[in-house]
C-alpha cells in the first residue's frame, strides 16, 4: 500500500519540480505524474493550483527568512551570527526542497508572476535590514556594504546551481574581508 501523500509532500514535490523543470511544471497533472498519484489527492489539499502556488510562495517566504533568522539568533554575537549567515546563504536550501537550485528557480519564477516578485522583494528586504542591523551591531553601517554582501549571496547560491561548486570557502572569506574593516 503507497503512503497517503500530505500538504507537505505536495509542496516538497513543487519545489523539486520548479528547480527541475520550471514553473510549467507546478500544475495538478504533471505534479500528479510525478508523485504517481491522481489529480484528486491534489485537489484535496488545494482548491486549485493558484492556492498550490500561494502555499508554496507562503512556505519558501518562511523558510527563506522566518526560519534562517531562528538559525542565526542561536549564536551569541553579532559576529557569529554574520559569520553562520554567509555559510546558510552558500548552503542553499534542503534537498527535499530543492537544494541549490531553490532560490534561483523562485527568482526566475518572480520574473513572470507578480506576486512571486513581489514575494522575492519582501524576502529580500527582510533579509537586508536584517544583515544591516548585524552589520551596524559589528560598528559597519555602511548601506553599500550589506548590499554587496547580499548580492552576494544570491549570486554565490546562483553559480553553485549551474556548476555545483561550493563556495563555503569563497563566501567565509568574503565575511572575513568585511570584518577586518571593523578591527
Amino acid at each position: 500500500m503507497s503512503k497517503r501523500l500530505n500538504k507537505e509532500d505536495w509542496l516538497k514535490a513543487g519545489f523539486r519540480a520548479l528547480t527541475e523543470a520550471g514553473v510549467a511544471a507546478l500544475k495538478a497533472e504533471p505534479m500528479a505524474r510525478r508523485l504517481n498519484t491522481t489529480k484528486g489527492s491534489f485537489y484535496w489539499h488545494f482548491a486549485d493550483v493558484p492556492a498550490f502556488h500561494d502555499a508554496m510562495l507562503h512556505t519558501w517566504e518562511a523558510r527563506a527568512y522566518d526560519d534562517i533568522v531562528a538559525q542565526l539568533e542561536t549564536h551569541e554575537t553579532s559576529v557569529l551570527k554574520l559569520r553562520a549567515l554567509g555559510q546558510i546563504a552558500v548552503s542553499g536550501a534542503p534537498e527535499e526542497y530543492g537544494g541549490m537550485a531553490l532560490e534561483p528557480a523562485i527568482r526566475a519564477w518572480g520574473r513572470s508572476d507578480a506576486a512571486v516578485s513581489e514575494a522575492v522583494a519582501r524576502v529580500d528586504g527582510l533579509r537586508m535590514q536584517y544583515l544591516a542591523k548585524l552589520m551596524q551591531d559589528i560598528g559597519l553601517s555602511n548601506p553599500e556594504l550589506v548590499r554587496i554582501l547580499y548580492a552576494s549571496f544570491i549570486g554565490m547560491e546562483d553559480l553553485s546551481s549551474r556548476d555545483a561548486l561550493e563556495n563555503g570557502a569563497a563566501m567565509g572569506t568574503l565575511v572575513d574581508l568585511i570584518l577586518a574593516l571593523y578591527q
